[in-house]
């Protein structure tokens, strides 16, 4: 897959440093474009891409790309995706894919109308590890998934907190980081929750800087998440079943876990990545291109939207009025 990386900043970094350690060798990174062209050039100078560009438009005219990767700020996503859909790109978009679920089914639709690849970058779904935690909670071996909690947070200080907070940027820490945590909680619990409960802490950018998110589920299994920016907290993750207990110590970062039964010892189970975590999301851009699909298997579009959605619904219990809207 030949790939095109809108934007400069630390994320597309990550992104344009995993592609040459991937050991399939199919992926390749031929432009990269920002608003300002010396960065560009910069960053293309930096990470051996033949090509930079000093505005979107002109990288996805380019017939080159055929896929690219968004890693503009949360307000940008919807209109950054709908400019490469019209230009015939594959699309991986960072998450949060849009600041509103409706405006991901509008993306996710126009991808199929134009038989075009588009997927929210949701890395951490694609990790080997979680492939062994899905199993475990399939087969059912330890009894039912009862209840599952997971933290998250940081401290993001100047302008860098500015940027992460700003309601115009679809900023606030649900967005920005609250997303990990529903989506990983939407994964393992296999569903949206039937209903929740949440508290916010406004900063003075009028958007969240801590949130608390309780929530039910069917078959009256709970849920709780905790996000926020100006804390720090571990992004520790547990799974209470029946008959065991189930810790992530990394619940983003997660390449280990540990199994405590009620009866018996102690299990650590742990599955390195090769490069980043990162590589798996890009081979599965490829692998479906290749096959033909217009969206993952893997992680879905229904997915996606769900995730969105449950962030509208706590955002709007909050009566919170955002500038993106």
């Amino acid at each position: 897959m030949k790939w095109g990386i809108m934007a400069t900043g630390t994320i597309a970094a990550k992104f344009a440093g995993t592609i040459p350690e991937m050991k399939c060798g199919e992926e390749q990174i031929v432009a990269v474009a920002s608003r300002n062209r010396e960065k560009a050039a910069q960053f293309a100078s930096e990470h051996g891409i033949p090509k930079a560009y000093g505005s979107y438009e002109e990288m996805v005219k380019d017939p080159e790309v055929e896929a690219v990767y968004i890693a503009t700020p949360n307000n940008l996503h919807y209109e950054n995706t709908l400019l490469c859909l019209n230009h015939g790109k594959h699309i991986l978009c960072e998450k949060p894919f849009t600041t509103r679920a409706d405006d991901a089914k509008t993306l996710y639709r126009l991808g199929d109308e134009k038989g075009l690849f588009v997927m929210e970058a949701f890395w951490i779904r694609f990790l080997p590890l979680y492939r062994q935690l899905l199993s475990i909670i399939e087969s059912g071996q330890y009894g039912a998934l009862r209840h599952v909690r997971c933290d998250y947070g940081f401290i993001a200080n100047g302008a860098r907190r500015e940027r992460k907070f700003r309601s115009e940027l679809g900023g606030g820490a649900l967005l920005d980081i609250g997303i990990y945590n529903l989506g990983f909680l939407h994964m393992v619990m296999g569903t949206s929750p039937e209903s929740f409960v949440s508290e916010a802490q406004l900063n003075e950018f009028g958007t969240d800087e801590f949130s608390i998110v309780q929530l039910a589920y069917p078959g009256g299994r709970t849920a709780h998440a905790l996000q926020a920016i100006g804390m720090q907290i571990e992004r520790q993750a547990a799974l209470y079943f029946d008959k065991a207990s189930i810790y992530l110590p990394d619940f983003q970062h997660a390449v280990s876990m540990t199994v405590k039964p009620v009866d018996g010892a102690p299990e650590e189970i742990s599955i390195p990545v090769d490069v980043n975590g990162f590589e798996y999301e890009i081979a599965e851009v490829t692998r479906c291109v290749k096959a033909g699909k217009t969206h993952s298997d893997i992680f879905r579009p229904e997915d996606s939207i769900a995730t969105l959605a449950l962030m509208d619904d706590i955002r709007d219990s909050w009566n919170m009025k955002f500038a993106f809207e």
